[in-house]
């Protein structure tokens, strides 16, 4: 072969190089209240993050800054959406990789498992009260449903890395938790084959707050987790403070837990 044949054969993998859509590693972030976050913010949080990047709320692909459930298709009224642990989860992890990072962060506060399970009926914004105004009346997405199209979007752009799942004070009563691991394994994997991954792509779970009266039932279970579910994980609350409120996680809180789920993914 000619060294000219070689060079235009070069030169056109360069410009295919170089014209390439970029790739993500792709992340989601699902769940209920915590998830969506109830951290107190500060002005900086509002500057992009680098090499982050979330799907909006159109499915579009944007530079992510918080509060990162704000683009949730699901969520409540905006003035509800503030510091989440996907945000400094974000912070530790974007650019640990060759790649930067796809979020999908779609929780909704208040929402039990029973919920999210693949094939749950949905209800409406109108009977949920005060979620949100702008949208009262309108239809409720299934939240497991809108969890895996909008991932199987980003997906088109980078490769699933990690399923963060926060949720749990909804199903922390005695009762509950005794059927809450059998209930996620099925969640689980009905979201590991609908998206079209296996079981390398991990699944990591959390404690709730300490400071929640059901915290002692919900924690000990959680821990228990890698029992039921292939290549999963969890994470622990302990030291994570709380608001007022005793139910959701403060900033430190929420920023703590972030690094907790970023250390634990990190060393998956």
């Amino acid at each position: 072969m000619s060294k000219h044949i070689l060079f235009i054969l070069a030169s056109l993998l360069i410009i295919a190089s170089c014209s390439r859509e970029p790739q993500y590693d792709v992340y989601l972030f699902i769940g209920q209240s915590n998830m969506a976050g109830r951290g107190d913010m500060l002005p900086e949080d509002t500057t992009v993050i680098p090499h982050a990047f979330i799907l909006d709320d159109n499915d579009e692909i944007i530079p992510a800054k918080a509060p990162l459930n704000l683009y949730s298709t699901i969520r409540k009224r905006v003035g509800m959406q503030k510091i989440n642990p996907a945000y400094n989860f974000a912070k530790i992890v974007a650019g640990t990789s060759k790649n930067d990072m796809l979020m999908v962060v779609n929780a909704r506060g208040g929402s039990a498992l029973d919920e999210w399970l693949k094939g749950a009926p949905t209800g409406t914004f109108s009977i949920r009260g005060t979620d949100d105004p702008e949208l009262d009346g309108m239809p409720m997405p299934s939240f497991y449903d809108e969890a895996v199209r909008r991932t199987k979007i980003a997906m088109e752009h980078g490769k699933l890395k990690a399923i963060i799942w926060h949720q749990g004070c909804s199903d922390s009563g005695p009762r509950a938790v005794q059927t809450y691991l059998d209930r996620l394994e099925g969640f689980v994997a009905d979201l590991r084959t609908d998206l079209g991954v296996g079981e390398e792509v991990p699944f990591i779970a959390g404690e709730i707050p300490y400071c929640y009266s059901g915290s002692r039932f919900f924690n000990p279970m959680i821990r228990n987790i890698e029992e039921h579910i292939p290549n999963s994980a969890w994470v622990s609350a302990e030291g994570c403070g709380g608001n007022a409120d005793s139910l959701h996680f403060s900033r430190q809180g929420q920023m703590l837990l972030g690094q907790r789920y970023a250390e634990k993914y990190l060393s998956l």
